[in-house]
């Protein structure tokens, strides 16, 4: 009886690590990668896996001015997340993420033109949640880079690009003027 006793809570201690380990993996697997949302409508932010890097595509030009949105972003260890303007002449890639994680960059973060021309596009990376580098991180853009845990990013008089109220944006092409770092801002702005 103590036998099968101690067996069966082995073969259960097995189980239960088996499945964790499974379960984990798939875990971080999911988060490896960036999650667009939909919160831009017909212009949402497409992500395609090609071999070890993230191309993201897509996402609201406003003149200058190239939005993304994202329920998670994150870059894995090993791998490359590129974004791609449609053209050179965009001068800001913004890209916001609406999920309740915190962003972590493992890997390679970078900007190209379509053409696979290195940009001079400042790219802003918005997560209110966080924003993580691992040691290997590293950047390979073209123009300046802002990570920020702000809570949005105002356009002057002209609106407000937000993680935590996120809307699409409508006629933001001016650069971006001021971080929002607490949920008052839209009262503020109102005034």
């Amino acid at each position: 009886m103590i036998f099968l006793f101690k067996y069966l809570k082995s073969l259960l201690i097995i189980n239960v690590f088996a499945f964790n380990l499974l379960f984990a993996s798939n875990v971080t697997l999911a988060q490896n990668i960036p999650v667009p949302d939909d919160t831009l409508g017909n212009e949402n932010s497409r992500v395609e896996s090609l071999g070890g890097i993230d191309a993201i595509t897509g996402g609201a030009g406003r003149g200058l001015n190239l939005f993304h949105s994202f329920r998670e972003f994150n870059v894995g260890a090993g791998r490359g997340v590129y974004f791609f303007a449609p053209s050179a002449e965009i001068q800001n890639i913004l890209a916001r993420v609406t999920g309740g994680n915190r962003s972590e960059i493992l890997g390679i973060l970078g900007t190209r033109v379509f053409d696979g021309s290195t940009t001079n596009a400042n790219l802003f990376l918005i997560n209110p949640n966080g924003i993580l580098f691992g040691e290997n991180a590293s950047l390979d853009v073209g123009g300046s880079f802002v990570a920020t845990t702000a809570n949005a990013v105002q356009f002057g008089e002209q609106g407000v690009f937000s993680a935590t109220n996120p809307e699409v944006p409508q006629l933001l092409r001016v650069n971006p003027s001021v971080f929002l770092f607490n949920t008052k801002w839209k009262k503020e702005c109102d005034r």
